[in-house]
């Protein structure tokens, strides 16, 4: 053998134990690779029943925010006529308090002469009566007296 033949040699067990020395780690990584495509896989067959949950739970989401819009606009046209219907009754309140102004302005003068001469007739007519009382007791007092003296 020759000394390239017997170099080549020993250039292919070298190989050979590069070979056999790098097996052993790419079989436990193929293993490791197995483990991490299983994984995968379990994933992806959990997660396929997952995201037709989580499609059918956005798309009634989609169904409520529909509905509570449109409840929305309904609640706003009603705030609409609500403001209307204020500003009116504003209006109508602001009329009722002119118009109690002026009905307060224009019977209060008469009201207070009713009033005082009201208080002026029952005071008169109290003082009449008290009058003809005391003429009527003054009469008396002068009748038995007059029949006291006559009587003497």
């Amino acid at each position: 053998m020759q000394p390239g033949e017997v170099a080549g040699l020993i250039a292919a067990g070298a190989f050979l134990m590069l070979v056999l020395v790098l097996a052993v780690p790419i079989l436990r990584l193929r293993r490791t690779v197995d483990a991490a495509t299983r994984a995968i896989e379990e994933v992806t067959a959990r997660t396929g029943p997952l995201l037709g949950s989580v499609n059918n739970t956005v798309d009634n989401v989609n169904v409520a925010l529909s509905q509570v819009q449109v409840s929305l606009d309904g609640v706003n046209v009603q705030l609409a006529r609500v403001d209307t219907i204020t500003a009116h009754v504003q209006s109508m309140t602001a009329n009722v308090a002119n118009l109690t102004s002026v009905v307060a302005a224009a019977t209060a003068n008469p009201l207070v002469k009713v009033a005082a001469f009201g208080y002026g007739m029952r005071k008169a007519s109290a003082n009449r009566r008290h009058a003809d009382e005391e003429r009527e007791v003054r009469a008396t007092i002068k009748q038995h007296r007059r029949f006291g003296r006559n009587k003497v």
